[in-house]
């Protein structure tokens, strides 16, 4: 007989609703995205549906009406009447009894929650502290997976340090990106940022944040560095889609420059907004 109990009540299997049978809960089998809005407005919302595209195609979940998802999008966000929200969507291969390999006739499931966005201007002026992890999420960190466990605790051990990110550093001692950021460092006039490759997320707040360097006059240059080389940068700063630019004054425990946001990192945070305008 099979058993399946939620919490302390025991359920027929057959009456179990789908949400306890999610592939995604079994095995983070699903892919998410997360936009935000400035001012009432969504930023960059095809590119993330671009890449939503992109991640989708590489767990190979086929069957997804993304204009479909396109519209949920826009309803939920008008429906939230959030001026500056977080927009966290995710899409899972189905629910099925917890076997390893799929089904192909399995009907995706749908998730999407709109939230308010802390203001995050003190933190801005202020700048965060970062600490390194070691990087031992799986290969493929350029499809956007449920699989954050790794993150999860890479976070957590920061926020235990008082850090606001973490940063994961790879078994050749390279820094790859941020928990939840992408990671840069201001070397005389050059904007430094790890290549993408198949360990790297194509972070959309990257590719603008890049442009906004190219802007205040810095030399774009794509290549791994070492934590002893960020401690040894002018600046240093993350990026991500809650935060856009954002100064790092502290990486695990040294002080970066004079322990301030740069002006570089404060000329760039000024250019992104332009593109949110």
């Amino acid at each position: 007989m099979q058993i399946v109990m939620i919490q302390d009540k025991f359920v027929p299997i057959e009456e179990v609703e789908p949400v306890y049978l999610d592939r995604g809960m079994f095995f983070g089998d699903g892919v998410y995205e997360v936009m935000r809005s400035y001012d009432g407005k969504l930023f960059a919302f095809e590119e993330h549906m671009e890449r939503f595209a992109q991640s989708l195609a590489g767990i190979q979940i086929a069957g997804v009406d993304l204009d479909q998802v396109r519209a949920r999008i826009h309803r939920a966000f008008e429906a939230a009447g959030i001026a500056n929200a977080a927009v966290y969507f995710h899409i899972t291969r189905g629910s099925a009894p917890r076997e390893r390999v799929w089904s192909d006739d399995l009907v995706p499931n749908f998730f999407l929650s709109v939230s308010e966005l802390k203001d995050n201007t003190e933190m801005k002026a202020r700048g965060i502290a970062v600490s390194t992890y070691p990087d031992c999420r799986w290969k493929r960190c350029d499809i956007k997976s449920l699989n954050l466990l790794p993150n999860v605790m890479a976070c957590t051990d920061a926020a235990k340090k008082g850090c606001g990110e973490a940063v994961f550093v790879d078994e050749a001692g390279l820094i790859t990106e941020g928990a939840g950021s992408a990671f840069f460092a201001i070397r005389g006039r050059t904007l430094q940022t790890a290549p993408l490759s198949a360990n790297i997320l194509p972070s959309i707040t990257r590719k603008f944040t890049i442009e906004a360097g190219r802007r205040v006059g810095l030399k774009i240059v794509e290549k791994s560095l070492t934590p002893d080389q960020a401690v040894a940068s002018d600046e240093l700063c993350v990026a991500s889609t809650s935060k856009d630019v954002l100064a790092v004054v502290k990486f695990d425990d040294k002080v970066i420059g004079d322990g301030k946001p740069g002006d570089y990192t404060k000329r760039m945070a000024e250019e992104f907004r332009s593109f949110v305008a």
